[in-house]
C-alpha cells in the first residue's frame, strides 16, 4: 500500500487510504534519528542517546538501535508540539517521542516543567547567572523532585513567585542563550569553511590557480595572460580525451605546459596535481598529440604581401622590403643511448653530445614561419638546409638572411643552394655578420632564434631517447611534435622585434 504509515503499536495513522488516496489531515512523518559518529564527541553521544531513547519509546521487536528499516516513521501525534526537538536540547519534551505509545513503560513527559526552566534559564541569564550553576539547580531540583513531590512543588512556587517579579512579560518560546551560542558558533565554523575552501581553491591546479594573474600564467604556461589560456583549452577541448577522471581539461593543459615550460620532473609534478607518475606520462603525450594537430597551422609560411605590410623599419632601411626568412639552426642534447651503434648515429663532433638538429626559420617581425625535422647526429647545416624542405617555399627575388655566430654552414647551404638555381630566379642569401651597416640587427636576430627555447625550457634540457623514436605509424618523432608545439605556442605571444613600418 503506498504512503506512509506510523509505526507505534496500536497507531493508524498513515497518509494515504487503502485505496491509495491521499488523506486530509495534515500529520507529519519522522525518521529515526541517526547516530552522528563523525562530528565529534559530544554530538556523537548525544545522538546515540536519543537513537536509544526513541527505540525504547516506541518498543518494538522488530526495531532495534542497529536494525531499522527506512520506511519505519513516527507521526506527529507522539510528539507534544508535533514534530521533534533539535537532538541537542535535551530538555525538550520532545526529543524523543512520548505520547500515545501503546504501552506504560514510558510515561509522557511534563511539559510544565520545561516551560518552567526555561523562563528561570532566562531570567537567570538577565541576572549574570552562569549556566553552569544553572544546571547544578536543575540537577538538585530533579533529585529532590525523585525524593519529595511536595518539596518539589513548593519549589516550583518559588522558582514562579521569583519569575513573576522578574519580568511578568517573558515569552515562553523566546531563543535561549544557549541556543544563540550555538547558532553564533555554528555561523563562525561556516564563515570558516567558506575562507578555508576558498583558500584551497586558490592553490589547487585549477582555473582559479591562474585566473586574475597573468603573472603567474606567464611563469608557468608562457602564454601572456589567462585569456589566451582559455583560447588555447577552447580549440583543444573537443579533442582531448575524456577518458580520464582523473584530471580536467584545464589540468591536462595546465600540466603539458607546466612540463614543456619549467621542464619540471613527472614526479613533482604527479605531487601537484595528486596523481600518479604514470598518468603524468600518458596525459603529456596525449596532450600533446592533440596540440600539434590543432596548433600546427599557426607555424604558417607567410604570403610576399603580408611580409612588406608588416616588414619592421630597421630591415626595410637595410635591405628593403626583400628579406622573407632568418634562418639559423640549433640543437638539443638527447640521452645517450644503450645500444652502441645507434649511438654512433646520434653522436655530434661539433658539440661533443648526443644531439638532434633543427632548422628553424623567422619572418623579421618575430613570428616563426618554418621548423623542420629533426637530424640525427653528425649532419651539417648544409645538408639540413638542402633537405628540410626550406628552399622550396621561396620565390625568386626572396632575401634569406643567415647568422654565422652559431651555424658555420646554414648560410653556405643556402649560398649553394642559389649557385644551383639558375638565372635570375633564384633568391639572395645574406650573412649578418658580413656587412656592418646590418650588424645593429644581430641582437635582435638572436633574440630571435634563442626566443623558443628561452620560453620553453625544455628544449635546452637532456630529453630522454624514448622521445626522439618514431611515432606509432607516423615518420615524425615525438620531439618534432614538441619543437613545433613550443614554435606555434611562441607565435601566440607578443612579438620582440620593433613596431612594423608606417604604411603611407
Amino acid at each position: 500500500m503506498p504512503g506512509k504509515h506510523c509505526c507505534v503499536n496500536n497507531c493508524s495513522s498513515s497518509s494515504h487510504d487503502h485505496r491509495g488516496n491521499r488523506r486530509n489531515h495534515v500529520l507529519q512523518y519522522f525518521r529515526f534519528p541517526t547516530w552522528k559518529k563523525h562530528e565529534g564527541p559530544h554530538v556523537s553521544d548525544v545522538t546515540r542517546r536519543r537513537r536509544v531513547s526513541w527505540v525504547a519509546a516506541i518498543r518494538r521487536k522488530d526495531i532495534t538501535f542497529d536494525r531499522i528499516s527506512e520506511s519505519m516513521r513516527v507521526c506527529s501525534l507522539h510528539f507534544h508540539s508535533g514534530k521533534p526537538a533539535y537532538e541537542m536540547f535535551e530538555c525538550d519534551p520532545d526529543w524523543a517521542p512520548s505520547l500515545h505509545l501503546g504501552h506504560t513503560e514510558v510515561k509522557p513527559t511534563d511539559t510544565g516543567r520545561f516551560n518552567r526552566r526555561t523562563k528561570r534559564q532566562q531570567a537567570l541569564t538577565r541576572n549574570n547567572v552562569a549556566p553552569a550553576q544553572l544546571d547544578l539547580a536543575d540537577q538538585r531540583s530533579g533529585m529532590v523532585m525523585a525524593e519529595s513531590p511536595d518539596d518539589t512543588s513548593q519549589i516550583d512556587n518559588a522558582s514562579q513567585m521569583h519569575e513573576a517579579g522578574t519580568n511578568d512579560n517573558t515569552i515562553e518560546q523566546q531563543e535561549c542563550s544557549f541556543c544563540s551560542c550555538r547558532c553564533a558558533e555554528i555561523n563562525r565554523l561556516l564563515d570558516e569553511n567558506r575562507k578555508l575552501k576558498e583558500e584551497l581553491c586558490q592553490k589547487k591546479m585549477e582555473e582559479h590557480f591562474l585566473k586574475e594573474d597573468n603573472v603567474k600564467v606567464t611563469y608557468y604556461t608562457g602564454l601572456p595572460c589567462f585569456a589566451v589560456l582559455m583560447g588555447v583549452l577552447t580549440q583543444l577541448l573537443p579533442y582531448l580525451p575524456q577518458t580520464s577522471r582523473k584530471l580536467s581539461p584545464f589540468q591536462m593543459l595546465l600540466l603539458t605546459l607546466m612540463r614543456l615550460r619549467l621542464n619540471l620532473p613527472v614526479q613533482h609534478i604527479a605531487y601537484l596535481f595528486s596523481v600518479d607518475c604514470k598518468t603524468v606520462s600518458a596525459t603529456f603525450r596525449e596532450t600533446i598529440d592533440v596540440m600539434f594537430k590543432c596548433l600546427n597551422p599557426l607555424v604558417d609560411w607567410p604570403e610576399r604581401h603580408c611580409l612588406q605590410a608588416t616588414m619592421p623599419l630597421e630591415f626595410v632601411e637595410a635591405f628593403g622590403n626583400r628579406v622573407t626568412v632568418i634562418a639559423d639552426c640549433f640543437e638539443i642534447n638527447i640521452g645517450r643511448e644503450s645500444n652502441l651503434e645507434v649511438g654512433a648515429q646520434t653522436f655530434s663532433h661539433d658539440t661533443n653530445k648526443h644531439t638532434l638538429k633543427y632548422l628553424i626559420g623567422i619572418t623579421p617581425r618575430g613570428a616563426i614561419s618554418f621548423v623542420s625535422q629533426g637530424w640525427v647526429g653528425p649532419v651539417s647545416d648544409e645538408h639540413v638546409t638542402e633537405n628540410s624542405g626550406l628552399l622550396n617555399k621561396l620565390l625568386p627575388g626572396d632575401f634569406v638572411l643567415a647568422d654565422r655566430g652559431d651555424t658555420k654552414d646554414c648560410l653556405d647551404g643556402l649560398k649553394s643552394a642559389e649557385v644551383r638555381a639558375r638565372g635570375p630566379t633564384g633568391f639572395d642569401a645574406k650573412d649578418v655578420e658580413e656587412t656592418r651597416q646590418i650588424a645593429h640587427l644581430r641582437v635582435h636576430i638572436k633574440r630571435l632564434i634563442g626566443c623558443v627555447r628561452t620560453k620553453y625550457i625544455i628544449l635546452n634540457a637532456m630529453v630522454p631517447v624514448s622521445m626522439v623514436l618514431p611515432c606509432q605509424g607516423e615518420v615524425m618523432t615525438f620531439l618534432d611534435k614538441i619543437v613545433t608545439v613550443c614554435c606555434a605556442l611562441t607565435n601566440m605571444c607578443p612579438s620582440i622585434v620593433m613596431k612594423p613600418q608606417t604604411i603611407a
